[in-house]
């Protein structure tokens, strides 16, 4: 199985929306302060041209961000983005665009930023999966390849996305908001891939799912969770032997295997409560428990409701 095959079982599962709402051309000095976003929202950054800092407040780490580099934030930390002068910096001014999102802009004379900011919509009650298993910052850079084999990396599929988010966001023709906010969505894609694709990918998902011999177990898990996945078939089809395997698995993911597979049978149970005419007890079934009692427990630990708590919740539409 390819990485592909990992990440569309993985959003197929979890509904990922995108929505672009404000294009920054600042001069130096500028400052913007983003508060922490809510459970379901991840902030995303575009560098399009220029530089920024970005700051996080509570754990005092900074981090450059020049033309071309993509970051997501998956845990909706609270974080301050500015031009790292350290001068007082002016009014910033943002008038509606038609189109539906903002553009902001200053009377700073110095360097020139321009950035898109928007945020990513994740279906309830996936955001717990996400934040588990992806980092607190994501970055990656879009990059144009010239050979062979960057013309078809996620990084090199990146720059041409964001090319198209360039210039569907400089003007106010007809259906802009409608195709930025679904490359918003396929932007939320292709950085998973492009981190995925990094040597240096970070810990988590995306290291497990980039590392050529765990890769298969994640492909596995998410192909057909229902399987009765056990630690040994698991090690067998990365090649590797049960200790070795939970050892790698563990290093890499942050958490052990048995603890991936329950999130995601217990997201894909989720799914199935909001339907109308499933029990309980069919539910439960589908997503490998022969025992209801078992599926009850594990699914209210792990989502802090019971199933009949989240199907009344999922139906009123909260």
């Amino acid at each position: 199985m390819s990485q592909v095959d990992w990440l569309s079982h993985l959003l197929q599962m979890i509904t990922i929306t995108g929505q672009l709402e404000v294009r920054c051309a600042y001069g130096a000095p500028w400052r913007v302060a983003w508060p922490r976003s809510a459970a379901n929202e991840i902030p995303y950054h575009v560098v399009l041209k220029g530089r920024a800092i970005i700051e996080d407040p509570e754990t005092r780490t900074t981090r450059e961000l020049v033309g071309g580099d993509i970051v997501l934030l998956p845990h909706g930390s609270a974080h301050v983005l500015h031009d790292g002068s350290g001068h007082t910096p002016g009014p910033t001014y943002s008038s509606q665009r038609s189109a539906g999102w903002m553009l902001g802009a200053n009377d700073g004379q110095g360097d020139r930023l321009d950035m898109l900011c928007g945020r990513f919509f994740i279906g309830p009650p996936h955001d717990r999966l996400i934040r588990n298993y992806l980092p607190t910052d994501l970055v990656v850079r879009a990059m144009d390849g010239d050979d062979e084999e960057g013309v078809g990396s996620a990084a090199n599929h990146l720059a041409n996305l964001v090319g198209l988010m360039r210039m569907e966001s400089a003007g106010d023709k007809p259906g802009s908001n409608a195709i930025l906010n679904a490359l918003s969505s396929a932007l939320f894609t292709l950085t998973l891939r492009a981190a995925s694709e990094s040597d240096q990918a970070p810990e988590g998902l995306l290291a497990v799912a980039g590392h050529p011999r765990l890769a298969p177990a994640i492909s596995a898990m998410l192909a057909d969770p229902t399987r009765p996945w056990n630690l040994l078939n698991l090690a067998d089809l990365c090649g590797m032997s049960r200790a070795t395997f939970m050892r790698h698995f563990q290093e890499k993911l942050g958490r052990s295997a048995a603890d991936l597979l329950v999130d995601i049978r217990m997201s894909l149970a989720a799914n199935e409560l909001k339907k109308p005419t499933i029990s309980t007890e069919a539910v439960a079934g589908a997503v490998g428990y022969q025992s209801v009692s078992a599926f009850r427990r594990v699914f209210t630990d792990k989502m802090g409701m019971t199933p009949g708590e989240w199907r009344r919740l999922a139906r009123g539409g909260a």
